[in-house]
C-alpha cells in the first residue's frame, strides 16, 4: 500500500507526460516541443557542457541571497513579535516595502551592482527578506501565552525563555516561511537572470528564445527549474523530520 502511494506522483506525471505528447500530436502547428525533444534539449545542454553551469550559476545566486535573507530577517522578525514597541516603529515601513515586487528593483540593481551575480543576489535578498520577517513577527505573535508562563514559572530567565522556549515554538512556522520563502528565490532568480546577468537557467531560457526560436531548449529549462524547485522544497521539509523540532507539530 505505501509503494502504491509513493507510485502515484510518478504515475501522474507519466499521464501529463502522455497527454502533452498526444496534445502535440493532434496539434497541426507544433508550437511546443514534445517530451521527446525536451529531453533531446536536456541532452544537448549536457553535450555542450552548458546544463551544470548555468544550474550552479543559479545555485549559487540563490544560496547567498537566500541565506543574507535568513540570517537578517529572522533574528529581525523575531525580535520585533517579541517587543510590542518595535513592532509599533517599524510595521509601517515594513508595510510600505513589502508590496513592492522585487522585480521593480531591477533598474536600481543595475544601478548600484551593474549587470552581474550581486545584482540578481541583492534581488533575491529582497524577495525573501519581508516574507521571511513577517513569518517570524507572527511565529512568535502566535507562541500560545501558556509556553512562556510555564517558563516563567519554573523561573527561567528572560534570556533562557526566548533559547529553550521561544526559538522551539516558533521553529515549525519558520520552516513553512523557508520552504515558501526559497520558492520565491527560485522564482526571483529566474526573473533577475533574464535580465541582469549572463548566465544561469533565467538567461538560458531567454538565450535559447533569441538564438533561433530553440524552444526545446526553453521547455527544457523550464524543466530542469521545475524540478530543482521540487528539490529544494524536498530539503526544506526534511528539517520536519529532526527529533528536535518533532514536538512542535501535532502527532499524526
Amino acid at each position: 500500500m505505501k509503494l502504491l502511494v509513493r507510485l502515484r506522483p510518478i504515475a501522474f506525471i507519466a499521464v501529463l507526460l502522455v497527454l502533452w505528447q498526444i496534445a502535440i500530436d493532434l496539434h497541426p502547428i507544433h508550437i511546443l516541443p514534445s517530451p521527446w525533444q525536451t529531453l533531446g534539449g536536456i541532452a544537448y545542454l549536457i553535450h555542450h557542457k552548458l546544463l551544470l553551469k548555468y544550474i550552479v550559476a543559479s545555485l549559487f545566486r540563490v544560496t547567498w541571497g537566500f541565506a543574507l535573507a535568513v540570517v537578517l530577517a529572522v533574528p529581525l522578525g523575531l525580535t520585533i513579535g517579541w517587543y510590542r514597541r518595535a513592532e509599533m516603529a517599524f510595521n509601517p515601513i515594513i508595510q510600505l516595502l513589502r508590496p513592492i515586487s522585487p522585480l521593480a528593483w531591477i533598474p536600481i540593481a543595475i544601478l548600484w551592482f551593474g549587470v552581474g551575480d550581486l545584482a540578481a543576489i541583492f534581488l533575491i535578498f529582497l524577495g525573501c527578506f519581508f516574507p521571511l520577517l513577517l513569518t517570524a513577527i507572527n511565529a512568535v505573535q502566535n507562541v500560545p501565552a501558556v509556553y512562556i508562563n510555564a517558563g516563567r514559572n519554573f523561573g527561567l530567565t528572560p534570556t533562557q525563555i526566548v533559547r529553550r522556549v521561544l526559538y522551539p515554538a516558533v521553529v515549525p512556522q519558520l520552516i513553512v516561511g523557508l520552504r515558501i520563502t526559497l520558492g520565491i528565490a527560485w522564482l526571483v532568480v529566474v526573473a533577475a537572470e533574464m535580465i541582469a546577468v549572463d548566465s544561469g537557467l533565467g538567461f538560458l531560457i531567454v538565450d535559447a528564445r533569441n538564438a533561433g526560436n530553440r524552444y526545446d531548449l526553453v521547455v527544457a529549462g523550464m524543466a530542469i527549474i521545475g524540478i530543482i524547485g521540487l528539490a529544494l522544497d524536498l530539503a526544506i521539509r526534511s528539517l520536519e523530520h529532526v527529533k528536535s523540532f518533532r514536538w512542535g507539530y501535532a502527532e499524526e
